[in-house]
């Protein structure tokens, strides 16, 4: 009787267990490819030693992403792709990664083929990557007329000749081969409705990469390279309507912005291909400083990193004070600085007469911090008018209450801030009850209304 009943209990839970599996198996055909959709391609192709009715279901995936080191060699590679691009159910593929990893014969026109395939099926999003540039795009590419996004990753441009991408919002192009600045331009001017745009170059690559888009809202333009070079040309950008612009090179020698959209973000880590930033080598820049300044004075809000706050400090030093770029409609600012810099920032904040938030970070290495761990002190011998009139809030995410300098700068702050509501001062290895806490709240204040937040880490 027992033994009877626990057969039946096991019955019970194989049939339940059965159920459970087959409840997938008998979702609708496009409920199973969107379960697929988050899986990867090689996962997803296992499927169809399922059962015959999961044999062909991976054809259905609205999204691959095929890499030619996931197969045993090339041409089971080429056989894979070859049958997906001929497969009748394959009409609705909206999403295609393609990394082709070794060079082989003929791979161009391989590629040229899975491309055609591509846009006859309507793809939306497109993403190549081919390792080390071992063949050039073909110029079919250039007419994926619904392509919505596209990544081009150490890819080897052709020659466009035409450029169709109606449907282009976001194109990300990191590290390829450019035939010429006429390609680069075309790809980003034939796109009407080009939103998102990103472009990083590394190495010695001299070219201008001018952007001009009267739909771009977003630009992140990064170009970076170890060796030193006096060669390499000027940032020209004029997108009108750009609301969000990150640049981050340390090569070109001159940066033009013509148009930026009022209330735009601007992230800004540039050397105007200086390596120092002694008064000699910042005089010699001062001509492109000035084209280049009176492009982002409307921005809203502005991150600035170490060696670029150094760099326009130099240079703000060198103009006489009636003369001085005021960034009148910045309301936030966010500046990396050492222990060292930190003398340089009021100067710094003259530029800058309506701020209503500064966020302070520090960069200090180890060496630094042994230099500066002592007396070093610092004199403020102006208070900007941001202090006086629309400074609200500074928060300082930097422990630099352990040295001297940074105690008298938050000393600075509280004391010379007009109607500041809030500073807050994070601090790492600290407790309520440690002296530097205690001498923190009896700091004098120039406002009434002013906290003082503590944030232990």
């Amino acid at each position: 009787m027992v033994g009877r009943k626990k057969s039946k209990q096991a019955c019970s839970k194989g049939f339940c267990r059965r159920l459970k599996e087959d409840m997938i198996s008998q979702l609708p055909d496009h409920l199973i490819c969107l379960i697929l959709n988050h899986l990867p391609t090689k996962d997803v192709v296992k499927t169809s030693v399922l059962s015959t009715r999961w044999k062909s279901l991976w054809l259905l995936v609205s999204g691959l992403d095929l890499n030619s080191l996931d197969f045993s060699d090339f041409n089971t590679f080429k056989s894979f792709c070859a049958r997906v691009s001929d497969s009748n159910k394959a009409l609705w593929i909206k999403k295609l990664k393609l990394t082709i990893d070794e060079s082989v014969d003929n791979g161009a026109s391989y590629l040229k083929s899975w491309i055609d395939a591509a846009a006859k099926r309507k793809l939306q999003h497109l993403h190549v990557h081919s390792l080390p540039h071992f063949y050039k795009t073909p110029e079919n590419l250039y007419e994926c007329e619904t392509l919505v996004y596209l990544k081009l990753f150490e890819v080897a441009l052709n020659d466009a000749k035409f450029v169709s991408f109606p449907c282009m919002k976001t194109m990300h192009l990191e590290d390829n081969v450019y035939p010429n600045e006429a390609t680069f331009k075309k790809l980003i001017s034939c796109c009407p409705v080009l939103e998102d745009l990103t472009v990083i170059i590394y190495g010695k690559d001299t070219k201008s990469f001018p952007v001009h888009s009267r739909s771009l809202k977003r630009l992140t333009l990064v170009r970076v390279s170890s060796f030193h070079s006096g060669a390499i040309s000027g940032v020209v950008i004029n997108a009108p309507r750009l609301c969000s612009l990150r640049i981050k090179d340390n090569v070109s020698k001159s940066f033009i912005v013509k148009n930026i959209g009022s209330n735009a973000k601007l992230d800004l880590s540039i050397l105007f291909g200086l390596w120092y930033f002694d008064e000699t080598s910042v005089t010699s820049r001062r001509s492109s400083i000035d084209r280049f300044l009176p492009g982002i004075l409307s921005v809203r809000e502005m991150t600035i990193h170490p060696r670029t706050f150094m760099l326009m400090y130099r240079y703000l030093a060198l103009i006489p004070l009636p003369h001085l770029p005021k960034f009148r409609y910045m309301s936030r600012l966010s500046v990396t600085l050492g222990v060292s810099d930190l003398q340089f920032l009021p100067a710094f904040l003259v530029s800058c007469p309506n701020l209503k938030s500064l966020i302070l970070e520090s960069n200090s290495n180890s060496s630094q911090k042994m230099r500066f761990k002592g007396n070093y002190q610092i004199i403020f011998s102006s208070v900007p008018k941001c202090l006086l009139s629309s400074l609200d809030f500074v928060d300082i995410k930097t422990n630099i209450l352990e040295y001297v300098a940074g105690q008298q700068l938050v000393k600075y702050f509280l004391r010379n801030s007009k109607i500041l509501k809030k500073l807050t001062v994070h601090l790492n290895y600290c407790s309520p009850k440690d002296d530097i806490v205690k001498k923190l709240r009896k700091f004098p204040r120039g406002s009434k209304t002013c906290q003082v937040a503590i944030v232990f880490e």
